[in-house]
This record gives structure tokens, C-alpha cells and sequence, in this order.
């Protein structure tokens, strides 16, 4: 009796991964909406492009790689998340297209994929910020340049915080491969 227990308890552990398909199939919809933000954003660079400056332009630009890198990092976790927690994708096995990370990135490999794409977004919105400096408005008041120095000072920190995670996540996949392969 208990042993039937124990096998229809475990197996209703085993299928309760698949509570998580949804979460996936609602990330696949996201991607549309970053699609439909990317073309706006592109429609409005090619529409005002004869009146943007130099780095307006440069901007507009890197707010398109921002939605590209948000639009590949959402992949990223959609493919890796369903292949490590809820099935393999068999239909994609022997396709032509079929991406040569796809099957390969474990749990700790898509932390440092996420931790990398957020460093990246994170230096994306540092670069806006730097650029645009030239164009603030120098009759400002001191309480808005004052809270764009902090905007600035939180971001730069943030940043650091996200280059940090990123190391020590590394480091510590590192060690802990090693000390496996230690133990073989």
C-alpha cells in the first residue's frame, strides 16, 4: 500500500513540471508585443530621422538593440526554461534551423546568460544616459539636476551590482566544476 502511495505521489510530483508550460506559452506571446515595440521604435527613428542629431540618432539605435537583446534574452529563457524544467523539444531535434545552443544550456548556464543580457541592457542604458548629457538642459533647476545626478549615481551602482552578480555567479560555477572534477 504504501509503496502504490509513494509511486502516485511521485508521480504526481513528476507532472506537476508541466504547471509550468503555460508560464512558457505566455512568455511566447511577449514576444509579439516586443516586436510590435521595436517596429514603433524603428518607425519613429526613420520617421524623424532628418531632424535627429548625431546622438539622438546613436540613442534611437541603441533602443533598438535594447528590445533585440530583451527579445533574445525572453528566448533564451523560454527554450532553456521548458527544456530544463518541463520537456524536451522533441519537433526541433534534427531541424535545420534548430539553434546550436538549444539542448545545451543547463539551469546554471542560463543564469549566466540572463546576468550576461542584463549587463548588457543595463550598459545599453548607461551609454543612453551618457550620451544624452550633452543635450540637458543647463537652466535646469538644482533640484532636477540634483535628481539626475542620483538617477545617474543609482544607475552606475546598479550597474556595478549586475557586473558583480555576473562574477560571482562565474566564479562560483567555476569552483564548482572544478571540484566535481575533482571528485571523478
Amino acid at each position: 500500500m504504501l509503496n502504490s502511495f509513494q509511486s502516485f505521489f511521485e508521480k504526481g510530483i513528476f507532472a506537476s513540471r508541466w504547471i509550468l508550460a503555460p508560464f512558457y506559452f505566455c512568455l511566447v506571446l511577449t514576444l509579439p508585443i516586443i516586436g510590435l515595440k521595436f517596429v514603433q521604435e524603428f518607425w519613429h527613428l526613420l520617421t524623424h530621422f532628418d531632424s535627429l542629431t548625431t546622438q539622438l540618432m546613436v540613442i534611437a539605435v541603441l533602443e533598438l538593440v535594447d528590445v533585440v537583446l530583451v527579445g533574445n534574452l525572453l528566448l533564451m529563457i523560454i527554450f532553456a526554461g521548458y527544456e530544463n524544467f518541463v520537456s524536451k523539444i522533441d519537433v526541433a531535434e534534427h531541424h535545420v534551423d534548430r539553434p546550436s545552443w538549444m539542448g545545451h544550456i543547463d539551469y546554471s548556464g542560463l543564469k549566466q546568460k540572463i546576468i550576461g543580457s542584463i549587463v548588457a541592457i543595463s550598459s545599453i542604458e548607461l551609454l543612453k544616459i551618457f550620451i544624452d548629457l550633452g543635450s540637458i538642459d543647463h537652466t535646469a533647476s538644482a533640484d532636477e539636476m540634483s535628481f539626475f545626478r542620483w538617477k545617474m549615481f543609482g544607475m552606475i551602482i546598479l550597474h556595478g551590482v549586475f557586473v558583480v552578480s555576473g562574477l560571482i555567479f562565474a566564479i562560483t560555477e567555476k569552483s564548482s566544476h572544478s571540484s566535481e572534477n575533482d571528485h571523478k
